[in-house]
């Protein structure tokens, strides 16, 4: 069942997004040969509690950490450990918080120094699709609009959409109605309706879209070990359109990186 928030709701969520951009900002900066997961994630846990807020991924499902850290050709889900990153990884970071009740959770995929040419197009592919479905979450539209914007832009770039995550509702808990997978045909699927929120994030592949998960029951890799792509924001459906609750403006603003991307789907400027 979709569980629509009111006004007041939504503005309660958007504080919760917001604590998770901030921490990805923060850790935005961190990011660099040498540095380990686990470090990044002691990082943020502080940085959450210091903000009056809860990590959201700690404990949820027994996940033993605040954040879901996945380089290269881990696609989501992959736990902090002690081995230092490498010039030329790529890692997603993905972080939730709980504050005054409701969830934020979004993700990024950052660069580790300078990366391939093929998997930097891979992260500016996987980017762009992100918007291209936030911009098909409208009045009269479903979750196959959504998914089927996503898909046609990756897959025309020869990259494989990973079929069995998805994004999904959110709001007081982690995963609500409706799932939001990153493919499917137009028309289909659940209908949205006005004051829904939810999480887009596509997953996206260098090479097969086949996974499979590691005897930790949570590490998801890509089957070829082609390295995998992620992104992920929290948005509501407000007046019929899109409205971001969630921003990478302060990642960008740590790693000097100009971008209007995100206008769109903002309500007005956000003032970082």
């Amino acid at each position: 069942m979709i569980i629509p928030k009111t006004a007041e709701e939504i503005e309660l969520m958007r504080e919760s997004a917001l604590i998770v951009s901030k921490t990805l900002g923060m850790l935005a900066a961190e990011v660099k040969p040498g540095v380990t997961s686990l470090h990044l994630d002691k990082l943020a846990e502080e940085f959450i509690r210091d903000h009056d807020a809860i990590p959201g991924f700690l404990g949820l499902y027994d996940f033993p950490n605040t954040l879901c850290m996945s380089p290269n050709a881990q696609v989501v889900h992959g736990i902090p450990n002690d081995t230092p990153y490498e010039e030329g990884d790529i890692i997603s970071i993905d972080c939730g918080a709980i504050k005054n009740g409701f969830y934020g959770d979004h993700a990024y995929t950052f660069a580790v120094g300078e990366i391939a040419p093929e998997v930097e197009q891979l992260l500016k592919v996987t980017k762009e699709s992100l918007y291209v479905g936030i911009a098909q979450f409208k009045k009269g539209n479903r979750t196959g609009d959504v998914g089927y914007a996503i898909q046609q832009h990756c897959e025309q770039h020869g990259y494989g959409v990973v079929r069995e995550l998805v994004g999904h509702g959110l709001g007081r808990t982690m995963h609500e109605d409706p799932e939001m997978p990153n493919y499917g045909r137009r028309g289909r699927g659940k209908k949205f309706v006005e004051g829904m929120t939810v999480a887009i994030e596509p997953m996206i592949n260098l090479g097969t879209h086949r996974i499979e998960q590691l005897k930790d029951g949570w590490t998801i890799l890509t089957r070829d070990r082609k390295p995998s792509a992620h992104f992920e924001h929290n948005v509501a459906l407000v007046d019929g359109k899109p409205e971001l609750l969630s921003t990478f403006g302060y990642i960008y603003q740590a790693l000097d990186i100009e971008s209007d991307e995100e206008t769109p789907f903002r309500a007005e400027a956000l003032v970082l």
